[in-house]
Formats: C-alpha cells, structure tokens, sequence
C-alpha cells in the first residue's frame, strides 16, 4: 500500500514535469488537448521505470520505521529472528518491484518510444491541426508564423498572414484576403488569393512588395514529413533484439554488440531497486531502537542511496562510452547490496555499536 503511495506521489511529480514543457509545444503548434494527453500517457512508462525505485526505498525506510517505533522490531529480535531473516520480507519485496521495473525497461518503454515516434510524425504530417487554428499566431516551425482570422464552414481561411524567416535574417512575408490548405503528391500546399509577398534581404536592407491574384505555396519543405519513422535500438524490446537476424540490425543501424550493451544497460534500473530497498530497511534496522526515533538513519539511509545512485549515473555514462565496460552496469547494484549486507551484519553484532549509544538509546 505505501510503495503504491509513494509511488503515485513521485510519478505525478516527474509525470507533471515533463508534460509543462510538452504542453507548451503542442498547444503553441495549433495541436488539441486529445493529442496532448495521448503523448504524454506515452511518457509514463519511461516515468514509471525511474521513480519505482526510489519508491520502493521510500517505502521499505517508512515500514521499518514504524515498526522501530511501535518497538514491533524489538520484540520480533527478542523472540529470536536475526537481522538476515527479517530481511527476507524486504528482499522479496524488492524482487517484485524488480519485477515490474524490467517489464517496463524490456518492453513498456521501448513500445511506448516507438508509438511516440510514430504519433509525433503524424502530428508533423497534420498541417491542418498545425495551421487551423482561428485568431492565434501559431509557430509549427523554427523561424515560422502562421495566423488566421477566420475559418468559414467551407474550409477556407479568411485574412491569413504567413512569414517565414531563415538563419541569415531575410525574411519572406504573405498576406492574402483568402486562402485554401490542400494536399497534393508533393506535400500540402497553401493557395492564396487577392494578397501581397514582401521579401526582406537583410544583407542589404532591402524590402520588395509583390501584390498577386493567386500564389500557390508548397509547405512540405517547411516540415519533417517522414510517414514512419525509422525504427531504432531504443524504441525496441529487448526480446526483439536478442532473435534479430544481421540483416534487421542493420535495418535499426545497429550491431549484436551494441545490442547486448543496451541490454545490460537496461538491466541497471531494475537492479537498482533490490539494492535500495535493502538499503532503507538495513540501515534503519542497524540503528537500534532510540527513544528519539531513527531520524538520524533515515537521513543516513538517503545519503547512501544518493551515492548509490551517483555510482549509477557513472556507470551509464561508462558503459555508453564504451561496450567493453558493459559490466559496469551492474557495479552500482554490486555496491548497494554490499552495503545493505554490511549494515545488517552490524544489526546482528550490536555488541560493535558505541557504548554511549547503548547506554543512552539501546533498550
């Protein structure tokens, strides 16, 4: 129930994070909110698979805790359970949220980049959702503006002001009383009517104002009009790349080396998660019981998982480097189960804890 808790909290957190900035380009593209909420569903695999760890030491940290302080961990030892098997509990649990976590790694998140992909390469092919948009300057791309200031039943655009401009400062303006948005073999294409082009040379300072009937404008060299994305590792389960043949890792412009890395890799978060669950509960555990409660192992506990996880990033960044250090994916949860063991067998020889702290704290 707590790890659902605090699980929930922390992807809402990352979850509302990341869609800000996603809201802000979509919206400001001329997309609806059904698009928006869509590929930022899509994100929450990718979410999800960063948060359950920390989620599940959160948990194991608030459980032992409790327990400490309802003195259920002393009575518990009392009766003869030693720290290895209270542990047991934790480390099972810690499996199970491993579990979930190598799903999402393996499977959710590369599906979930690949429908993303393939969503965002629709959105870029809509030019009417892009451009359509009534009263609003819209920007769908680097340099653009579109605006409009009506849309008849009929589907033409009234009052329309287009202006693109490129890196060296010209800049290519249109106005027209009337224009239309179709699509031809060759890309979408505006067609305006009774308007005016001012082309800006800003080498020169130079304006020119061209007035016209009709103009036909081809869009599609504006935009990324790929249909499908090219498919790549990261957006393919893992289960697909180990059977791939030679010539399908060519085709996702990779190597069976490369391959086995990003499989190694992947299985860094998962393991990660045993490493911080025992952590949390072998550190509060190692800290006895204390009438002033276990603050002081708490904020401990987080420490070590801070460096924990600072072991991870190096590794990631290690093993992206190079193929060679593939193993050093696993050195992070080497370390925190190492580290875990250590604090439980302090928890099981209390008689190396500090006399100040028995006599003081210890029952």
């Amino acid at each position: 129930m707590l790890f659902g808790f605090f699980s929930l909290v922390l992807i809402l957190v990352f979850w509302v994070n990341s869609a800000v900035s996603l809201l802000d380009k979509l919206l400001g593209d001329g997309q609806s909110a059904r698009a928006f909420f869509y590929l930022t569903l899509l994100s929450l695999p990718s979410v999800m698979s960063r948060v359950l760890a920390i989620a599940g030491f959160a948990a194991a940290v608030f459980v032992t805790n409790r327990l400490s302080n309802e003195s259920e961990l002393v009575v518990v030892q009392a009766s003869g359970y030693s720290p290895y098997r209270l542990s047991r509990s934790v480390f099972v649990f810690s499996i199970v949220v491993t579990l979930m976590i190598g799903v999402l790694s393996h499977a959710l998140v590369p599906m979930s980049l690949r429908e993303g992909a393939l969503r965002r390469a629709e959105l870029a092919q809509d030019m009417t959702a892009q451009f359509l948009t009534e009263g609003s300057f819209v920007h769908p791309g680097d340099g653009l503006t579109f605006y409009v200031r009506e849309i008849t039943p009929a589907g033409e655009l009234r009052d329309i002001y287009l202006s693109r401009k490129d890196t060296t400062g010209d800049r290519q303006s249109f106005n027209a009383t009337r224009a239309l948005l179709v699509n031809e073999q060759n890309g979408p294409m505006l067609l305006m009517f009774d308007g005016m082009v001012q082309d800006y040379t800003n080498s020169n300072r130079t304006l020119a104002v061209t007035r016209f009937d009709s103009f036909a404008y081809a869009l599609g060299p504006l935009f990324d009009t790929t249909a499908v994305p090219a498919p790549r590792p990261s957006s393919t389960d893992s289960y697909t790349l180990m059977r791939a043949t030679p010539e399908e890792l060519a085709r996702l412009g990779t190597t069976q080396q490369e391959v086995r890395t990003l499989i190694h890799d992947r299985n860094r978060a998962p393991l990660l998660a045993i490493a911080a669950a025992m952590i949390g509960f072998a550190t509060l555990l190692a800290g006895g019981f204390s009438r002033f409660g276990l603050w002081r192992q708490i904020v401990f506990a987080i420490v070590l998982l801070i460096v924990v996880k600072i072991l991870d990033t190096s590794a990631a960044e290690s093993v992206g480097r190079s193929a060679q250090l593939w193993f050093m994916a696993y050195l992070p949860a080497v370390a925190g189960l190492s580290i875990a063991y250590g604090m439980l067998w302090r928890a099981a020889n209390p008689r190396l804890r500090p006399l100040a702290a028995v006599r003081g704290d210890a029952p």
